[in-house]
């Protein structure tokens, strides 16, 4: 099962959230491979991908104009359509808009024809409704987050060996 996880990162720390998904979807027995946005990336894979993750910082409760540009157009030559696509986000605060910057990526992935997944809340605890966020600027919480990353990183690797191996 071919996953890729597409990211954009200012600090570092949407980056490492990426490494912690894929953590996640290696161990749940997904071949992963990860891009940056400000790098080629592989549309081969792309292509053969059963499911893409998209990940951004959140910048005036959005996703990063980046990734925005990234999926509007640099994305094209690749058909999303039928894959899994879910999205996660990083941000300072809680009120900080990670939901919406979510929100606005899982938009366009629709338009795209991607089927989307956050692993909600039907499997219980950790409850992952959009999609995962971690915040660094309220206590613990970025550390805290990590494994709610990975474990999401699992359900979404588990969700398209489900749908997609044959």
């Amino acid at each position: 099962m071919k996953i890729a996880i597409i990211y954009y990162s200012k600090t570092g720390q949407t980056k490492e959230m990426a490494e912690i998904i894929a953590e996640g979807m290696r161990e749940a027995g997904g071949e992963v491979r990860l891009f940056s946005v400000e790098e080629a990336i592989d549309q081969d894979y792309l292509s053969a991908c059963d499911g893409i993750v998209f990940g951004t910082p959140t910048h005036m409760a959005t996703s990063a104009w980046r990734m925005n540009q990234w999926l509007m157009e640099d994305s094209y030559p690749v058909s999303f359509a039928g894959k899994l696509g879910g999205c996660f986000a990083t941000a300072h605060y809680a009120q900080g808009g990670s939901d919406s910057a979510i929100l606005s990526m899982l938009g366009m992935l629709l338009v795209r024809g991607m089927l989307v997944y956050s692993s909600g809340s039907a499997f219980g605890q950790p409850f992952i409704h959009h999609g995962p966020v971690a915040l660094d600027a309220v206590g613990n919480h970025y550390e805290e987050a990590k494994d709610t990353f990975k474990i999401f990183g699992q359900r979404f690797a588990e969700k398209a060996i489900e749908l997609f191996e044959k």
